[in-house]
């Protein structure tokens, strides 16, 4: 018999396909504000390079070093400029664009749903995350993922990012669970398996591809969602 009662699902690139929905995303938002005509040829490059911005841009997010509404003008402010183009109307513009947009889109990693609907019946499930609170929320409604999970916590509610482990308190809290009858899934070596082994909760690594280096050995290691059901 599983030993835990409670499971912490972590959203981005766990559950949720963030790379490729962002890339959709991002892709259109080049053909509607119509960067082509703006000196931006190749839209894959022009990704390609965002991504570079993007992922500097959340680290100092996820620090406390910039807001989310710096950082959601910022990484479009600076992946214009490579190509010459200083417009804060733009960059804001494309910011609101892409929030609202993004959401929207649905793909999921395989065999997420077949999961979910194994597990929802024997635990208490739950969404632990750092992403932007209105974007999260809209994410899991479209993807048909809220009726598997009892409760939605976001760094926002918490007041502290995952790894610090006083937003997994506070999770606990919400939730009534406790670290030893509980178990994080999540794809993220330093928020989600060294935060949950900080407070003394286990962990199930998925190891979604591209993959971060490993940074604290897991309790269990997965690479698919599907093995997941050979552990709980």
């Amino acid at each position: 018999m599983s030993p835990y009662k409670h499971l912490f699902f972590d959203l981005d690139r766990t559950l949720w396909d963030f790379d490729l929905n962002n890339r959709e995303t991002f892709l259109e938002m080049c053909e509607f504000f119509k960067l082509e005509e703006k000196g931006i040829k190749d839209s894959e490059l022009f990704y390609n390079l965002y991504q570079k911005i993007n992922l500097a841009l959340w680290d100092a997010y996820k620090t406390g070093a910039i807001t989310k509404e710096r950082l959601n003008f910022s990484r479009f402010f600076h992946s214009l400029n490579l190509y010459n183009i200083a417009d804060n109307e733009l960059a804001t513009q494309m910011g609101a664009w892409y929030i609202r947009e993004s959401p929207l889109k649905t793909h999921l990693y395989p065999g997420t749903l077949e999961t979910l609907e194994k597990l929802f019946p024997k635990y208490q499930m739950h969404i632990v995350t750092n992403g932007f609170e209105e974007v999260q929320f809209t994410k899991i409604e479209n993807s048909g993922l809220n009726k598997y999970f009892q409760s939605i916590i976001t760094s926002e509610m918490a007041g502290y990012k995952k790894p610090d482990k006083r937003f997994f308190e506070y999770a606990f809290r919400e939730t009534g669970a406790k670290p030893e009858d509980s178990i994080i899934i999540g794809d993220d070596p330093e928020a989600d398996i060294l935060g949950a082994h900080q407070i003394g909760m286990d962990q199930i690594w998925v190891k979604h591809k591209p993959l971060k280096p490993e940074t604290t050995k897991p309790t269990f290691a997965v690479n698919t969602l599907h093995e997941i059901l050979e552990i709980l």
